[in-house]
């Protein structure tokens, strides 16, 4: 069994308030895990009306469709117009680790 998960720093458009931001992301993190049968979530700088970190995470029988769906994930936030990614950063860990 793998686990793995994909963390993104992003850059919010043209946001002023945390409502904003909101309106964005939870239409984001849906739309990845519908799309994706992902877990989603915003995972950090909550407080922050311009910037989220955001995270994906699943479970795969093996490392070749965990890699593919991660990166698919990543190619989906990075052609986002509405925000600018800053970075991606992948890990994966085997049950046996």
């Amino acid at each position: 069994m793998w686990i793995g998960w994909i963390e993104f720093d992003v850059l919010l458009g043209d946001v002023h308030s945390l409502k904003e931001k909101r309106s964005l992301v939870r239409p984001l993190l849906a739309e990845i895990k519908r799309r994706f049968e992902v877990s989603a979530a915003e995972t950090g700088l909550q407080d922050q009306h311009r910037r989220s970190l955001l995270g994906a995470a699943l479970v795969a029988p093996d490392r070749a469709h965990l890699k593919e769906v991660l990166d698919a994930v990543e190619r989906f936030v990075a052609a986002r117009p509405e925000l600018e990614l800053l970075s991606a950063r992948q890990r994966e860990l085997h049950s046996e680790d």
